[in-house]
Order: C-alpha cells, then sequence, then structure tokens
C-alpha cells in the first residue's frame, strides 16, 4: 500500500470575488481572465488571515493560471503574513470554458430547452464550443493524481503533506464529484462561495471530507456572492 503512511490535507479555495461574479445574469464572464474586485482582495486576506490563525503551514500551494486565482493566491499569502511565499501557476485546474457564451445574458443562451438539456445530460452537457463538466473532472482529477496523489516525490515521503489548491467554482464541482462520487445534480446545486475553504484528506483508507464550502472567514464582509449557475451563470466565472 503506497499510502500506508502518508496522508494529504487539501484546502481547496475558490478564488475571491471577480468582475465577472459581480454582473447579474450574465452566463459567462466577457473577460476570459477577469480581474478580482476591491472585495475579493479582501475575501482572499481574510481567508489568508483565518488559516493563519489555525496555525496552516502548507507544503506546496497550487493556483489556478488564471488572474482571479492568481490575485486570490496572493492575497491569501498576505493574510498569512507570507508574501514571499511562492506557488505554482496550472492550466489544468482553470474554470471551465465555454467561449461562445461569454458577455452574454444567460436568458439568452439558456432557455427552458436548453435548461432542460442541461437537467438530462448532466456532466455530459455539452454547451455550444464549450467543455463538459465531465472533461473539467477529467483534466482537473487527472492532474491532482499525477502530481500529488501517485508521484512519488510525495507518497514516499512519510507524514501529513497539507496542501492548498486555488480554482474555481465548476473546476472545484467537478473535484467534489470525482473526490465524493455524489449525483452529478447535487454537485451542480453545491454553492462555492468566493474564497470558501473545502477540506479534504486522501490517505490509506482513501478519501474523507472535512468540510466543503466554508466561508466563514468573509462574513464580516457582507452578502456572500452567490454561485448560482441559472441567475448568475457560473460558466467560466
Amino acid at each position: 500500500m503506497i499510502h500506508e503512511n502518508v496522508e494529504f490535507d487539501f484546502y481547496f479555495i475558490r478564488h475571491g470575488e471577480s468582475q465577472s461574479n459581480i454582473t447579474p445574469g450574465i452566463a459567462a464572464g466577457e473577460n476570459f481572465d477577469a480581474p478580482m474586485t476591491e472585495r475579493g482582495h479582501k475575501q482572499a486576506e481574510a481567508a489568508g488571515a483565518r488559516l493563519a490563525s489555525e496555525g496552516v503551514d502548507f507544503d506546496m500551494i497550487y493556483s489556478s493560471s488564471l488572474l482571479r486565482a492568481v490575485q486570490t493566491t496572493q492575497g491569501v499569502l498576505r493574510g498569512m503574513g507570507t508574501p514571499d511565499v511562492e506557488f505554482e501557476k496550472v492550466d489544468a485546474i482553470i474554470e471551465k470554458q465555454t467561449p461562445a457564451w461569454r458577455g452574454k445574458m444567460a436568458k439568452d443562451v439558456m432557455p427552458v430547452e436548453v435548461r432542460l438539456l442541461m437537467a438530462e445530460k448532466g456532466k455530459f452537457f455539452k454547451a455550444a464550443d464549450g467543455e463538459t463538466m465531465r472533461w473539467v473532472e477529467r483534466r482537473a482529477s487527472n492532474w491532482l493524481e499525477d502530481e500529488i496523489i501517485y508521484k512519488k516525490d510525495w507518497y514516499e515521503k512519510p507524514g501529513t503533506h497539507t496542501i492548498a489548491i486555488i480554482s474555481h467554482g465548476d473546476t472545484m464541482r467537478a473535484l467534489i464529484h470525482y473526490i465524493t462520487g455524489i449525483d452529478n445534480r447535487l454537485a451542480a446545486r453545491t454553492d462555492i462561495f468566493n474564497c470558501s475553504i473545502s477540506r479534504f484528506r486522501f490517505g490509506r483508507h482513501g478519501w474523507s471530507i472535512g468540510s466543503i464550502n466554508d466561508s466563514s472567514h468573509t462574513n464580516h464582509l457582507g452578502d456572500v456572492t452567490r454561485d448560482d449557475k441559472i441567475v448568475q451563470g457560473g460558466v467560466g466565472v
């Protein structure tokens, strides 16, 4: 058993509020690489401050290569008091992409018949020229296994490895589906708030769930930005 004496403690953190997140009713952010808002930066630092207060010390930090995730990672590190810590930017964990829907309103590209098809096909639904959730799950989970879980550099080092992965709403839903095996309709309805923290462990007995969508550290900043796929789109934001 290769994970006999090894355990991974994963912190999945969604990026802070982005410019795309604050556009009501949009199907996908017009800017593929949208930056964070001022509030998003505050959320990221609040997440970092919480992690620091809990004594968290990451062995490795991976960020989606998109700007909002990179900015979140930088903010989290500032909040932890470790702004100079290096992290790796990863293309495989960027948000689900649907280029043809960028900048368009959900009501225009997701009429009733499209929503019915989405409900019927679930993770295999493909919008226009975009990715399916299954594709997102494959690229993100393959990276997770190849880069961390089944990589000798990690599993041959006994002990607990604490790892941060800063990514996006749909990408994290895809990974939660991969980890837990929950129904894809439930995964699609799982809120992943901006800068929320979801914790999972992997070890000799496989995966276990610590928490999902914990955003209590941002409560003092006001109402959360809901990640609602119908009201706010949620595709590529």
